[in-house]
């Protein structure tokens, strides 16, 4: 008899009875979520030791660099400011800065070191900038300050950082490029703690480039002192050429409250004592150049672009002349000169001459109605008046050249006859800057020539017109407004100006010899072409006062334009300050 185990390879008895004995087992969850936890850990493990010494293995490397070195800024000194004289205007003066919540604050050198030595070590070495000359020359030269978020985004500054500097007005504003320089490097290793060990390297800075300014710091501060008592409003002198001597707005500011740290005192004599007064000033901004920003009816100083048109347009001759009435009525509306309203008195028969030496405004009503709205402003764009003259200075303002087609467009009115009248006196809808009325004082002053008024020193003359005045006309407005310096003129305070100052040579024609008798040897009587304007604003207030003017009259060396806001008459008040700064400049 076979036995069923015969009839089988002990092999294959033993498989049967393995698979038998593993049926039987029972693996339960508990016993395998240790492996699979042990697995996924180790994944884990891998693929993020796969990310970060190789995915993101260079970033990390850097930061490990850089917990173990610092990088410190060296800010470069700005380019230094000179004026005609090689004076220079600002200054660098050791300092810090430090960022305090996005904010750049300046830190004068005492205190910072005071701070270093207490334990601070995010101040960082810059120069600060000192302004020499305070208000006197804040509207030309700016300020410096944080560059804006809108700022950040122009690809002009492409290359500037969130707590970056820059100049924010003026000429630190309009050269940028040249004064900012190139930052400089400096490279440290520290410890955990964040102490040096020693230096690993540097780059030095690259300092700006210097400006040079058509400027006279001595003519500037006399200027200055002569607006002393100009609560608003503005004083240009220049040269024939555009080159600008002295440019003063008011109310000033002292623009070292934006550079030199919060602990800074400005001036007694400073109109504001901090920072955020002048920022809050929002009546007055003080931060307005009116000279170049601000826009005024230009009152009787416009009556010698009227004149202009007419002569060279060849609408009026030397031989033209209105009779002075006092008034003139248009139905219920009266048009008055201002002689027969504040004294009572008629100037009687008036030729242009004679209209711009007594500013008859009988004349210029009349002159301007038959010149004609179009031709006067088409000769005043000439002049300069409508649009940017192109000043080296941010924030130039075009003012308002009106016509008949401005009025409808704008106004939604038709021109009146009355509109003429207003505006051949440099009132009504007119509005124009004391720049402007600058530029077209010099334009008669170069016989028809105007030239782009500039800051920049050893800018080549841009001719801006020509060909404006031909021989009569330029002779006839000329005389006018010498007489008007003379006695029986209006700018009373120009009669027979002198100075005292034996170097001027006497020539019989500019500079004339005084009467022993009457004064000192050394005295020089200087002739003067001029022109004053009164302007109207609103009701219950006081006129804008005016003056512009050449000197020498047949040999001009320097163009005057006054303008002091609501303060009175123009011969009154803008020409005793103008003739300060005559003084001023033919003394010297």
């Amino acid at each position: 008899m076979i036995r069923p185990t015969d009839a089988f390879s002990e092999s294959i008895i033993s498989e049967v009875s393995s698979k038998r004995q593993w049926s039987n087992v029972k693996i339960s969850a508990r016993q395998m979520f240790l492996p699979l936890l042990f697995i996924v850990f180790f994944v884990v493990l891998i693929s993020r030791t796969f990310y970060l010494q190789i995915v993101k293995g260079s970033y990390y490397r850097g930061l490990s660099d850089s917990n173990r070195t610092k990088t410190v800024v060296i800010h470069a000194p700005r380019g230094i400011i000179f004026d005609r004289n090689q004076k220079p205007l600002v200054y660098n003066i050791p300092g810090f800065r430090e960022n305090v919540n996005g904010k750049t604050i300046f830190v004068p050198q005492e205190k910072a070191l005071e701070q270093i030595a207490k334990g601070k070590n995010n101040l960082e070495i810059d120069t600060l900038r000192k302004y020499q000359y305070r208000d006197a020359v804040s509207h030309v030269l700016g300020f410096l300050g944080q560059i804006s978020e809108d700022q950040l985004k122009d690809p002009l500054f492409s290359d500037y950082a969130v707590n970056d500097v820059l100049g924010k007005d003026g000429i630190e504003r309009v050269f940028e490029a040249k004064l900012k320089g190139v930052d400089g490097r400096e490279l440290f290793e520290i410890d955990a703690k964040g102490n040096t060990i020693r230096n690993l390297g540097r780059d030095e800075p690259v300092a700006g480039e210097n400006v040079t300014l058509t400027l006279d710091i001595d003519l500037q501060l006399k200027t200055y002192e002569a607006a002393k008592d100009i609560k608003k409003g503005a004083v240009i002198v220049s040269t024939p050429k555009g080159e600008i001597l002295a440019l003063v707005s008011k109310p000033s500011f002292d623009p070292n409250l934006f550079t030199l740290g919060e602990d800074y005192k400005a001036a007694t004599d400073s109109a504001y004592k901090t920072l955020e007064s002048i920022l809050l000033d929002f009546e007055n901004q003080p931060l307005l150049n009116r000279s170049i920003s601000g826009t005024y009816p230009p009152g009787s100083t416009f009556k010698i672009v009227v004149a202009s048109a007419a002569l060279q347009n060849n609408i009026i001759d030397e031989n033209f002349e209105v009779e002075d009435t006092g008034v003139l009525k248009i139905g219920e509306f009266s048009f008055a000169n201002w002689y027969y309203t504040g004294y009572g008195g008629k100037d009687g028969f008036v030729n242009v001459v004679k209209g711009i030496k007594r500013s008859n405004d009988i004349f210029f009503y009349k002159l301007a109605e038959k010149t004609g709205i179009d031709t006067i402003s088409d000769t005043a764009g000439k002049f300069g008046v409508g649009k940017n003259l192109g000043i080296d200075l941010v924030g130039e303002e075009k003012g308002v050249l009106p016509t008949v087609e401005w009025k409808e467009r704008v106004i939604k009115e038709q021109w009146y006859l009355g509109d003429t009248y207003h505006y051949g006196i440099g009132q009504g809808f007119l509005l124009t800057t004391p720049l402007q009325v600058n530029a077209w004082a010099q334009a008669i002053a170069n016989k028809g020539v105007l030239f782009r008024p500039h800051l920049l020193k050893n800018e080549k003359p841009y001719v801006l017109e020509k060909d404006l005045l031909d021989d009569k006309p330029f002779s006839l407005i000329r005389e006018g407004m010498i007489e008007s310096c003379a006695p029986t003129g209006v700018a009373w305070p120009l009669f027979n100006f002198k100075v005292k100052n034996a170097n001027l040579k006497v020539d019989g024609r500019n500079i004339l010899a005084v009467d022993p008798a009457s004064g000192s040897a050394d005295m020089r009587k200087i002739v003067v072409a001029c022109k004053t304007g009164t302007a109207e604003t609103t009701p219950n207030q006081k006129p804008h006062a005016w003056i512009t003017l050449f000197a020498p009259a047949y040999n001009p060396q320097v163009i005057i334009t006054v303008l002091s806001e609501n303060s009175g008459e123009g011969s009154n008040v803008a020409a005793p300050i103008a003739k300060k700064i005559l003084e001023a400049w033919f003394s010297k």
